[in-house]
């Protein structure tokens, strides 16, 4: 028998939502698995200085035993879709995830710790808002190579002044719960890290502000004051974000099997895939389908609930 442990998240927008004893029936109704404990949580509404407003969400967290192994249980969570488990997102993870073992928390940045697409903000100073974010959809649907469609869309800032970067950077929100996630690593001396295929310019501040471990994205090329189009050394892409985690884990004596990785986009699949844990974040079905959980509303916090946190 494999030990487990199950989260269940609700999902935004769900017109329904299963009570605790409806998640207990449901689980526990999948062949070959014992639900041993369980608890409803109520998470209230989040606000918090510099990010976005937080909506409150219900999450249920089980542990037990099952018949096969993680994979396998996965599997059968990912068929059900009756009315006891409606209105919920449900994970199954390792339980040894929530020891006190050190971990490593690597994120993606654009559309998980920050709500912001970088990229998008600065084409529409640049007058090209409406073409570059379809290309940034395309990109992070995994439908065309990264490296080409961001030399692409770096190549219409050319002109800009540096000055549109520090104000874009101003105006970064952070996703909810983006704050309260960051600390619960930190206060423990877990090293929270983020790598972006964004841009170090952007990222920075932010990093500064959050005082974040490690901080990775590429680099806007800037002569005289003003945007070049270009970018200056190796890109940020599906593969620097794997080999940045893996540096990282291994500068930080992490164990490989206590470190956990949240993104969005296609470019994350090599990153979460390296992971113990990879989470997705309200993320591109090209992403989903490869993550070991999934969360499908807008707090970043709820991260926590898969490590004990």
């Amino acid at each position: 028998m494999t030990n487990v442990k199950i989260v269940a998240l609700s999902v935004d927008g769900a017109v329904r939502v299963a009570g605790e004893g409806d998640l207990f029936a449901g689980l526990s109704s999948i062949e070959g698995l014992e639900i041993e404990a369980g608890i409803m949580i109520d998470v209230p509404a989040s606000e918090c200085e510099g990010e976005a407003a937080g909506p409150a969400y219900a999450v249920y967290v089980a542990e037990g035993k099952f018949r096969g192994s993680l994979a396998d249980l996965r599997a059968a969570v990912n068929v059900r879709e009756d009315v006891l488990l409606e209105g919920f997102e449900v994970s199954v993870v390792d339980p040894e995830l929530s020891s006190d073992e050190k971990k490593l928390l690597v994120m993606d940045v654009d559309s998980t710790l920050i709500c912001q697409e970088v990229i998008d903000e600065l084409a529409g100073h640049a007058g090209r808002a409406e073409a570059v974010a379809s290309v940034t959809e395309q990109a992070m649907r995994g439908e065309i190579d990264f490296e080409h469609s961001l030399r692409t869309r770096v190549g219409v800032l050319e002109g800009l002044s540096e000055h549109v970067v520090d104000e874009v950077a101003a105006r970064i929100v952070l996703t909810p719960g983006a704050t309260a996630l960051v600390e619960a690593f930190l206060e423990r001396d877990y090293p929270v890290a983020v790598v972006s295929g964004g841009f170090v310019q952007v990222l920075k501040p932010v990093a500064q502000r959050l005082n974040l471990s490690y901080a990775r994205a590429n680099v806007l090329e800037i002569e005289n004051g003003v945007l070049t189009g270009g970018l200056l050394g190796d890109i940020i892409d599906g593969q620097a974000k794997k080999d940045a985690l893996q540096e990282w884990a291994k500068e930080e004596g992490v164990s490989k099997d206590q470190v956990i990785a949240v993104g969005d986009g296609a470019n994350d699949i090599l990153m979460v895939e390296a992971a113990a844990l990879g989470i997705g974040f309200n993320s591109k079905s090209a992403l989903a389908e490869v993550a070991d959980a999934r969360i499908e509303i807008q707090r970043l916090d709820a991260v926590r609930h898969f490590v004990g946190l």
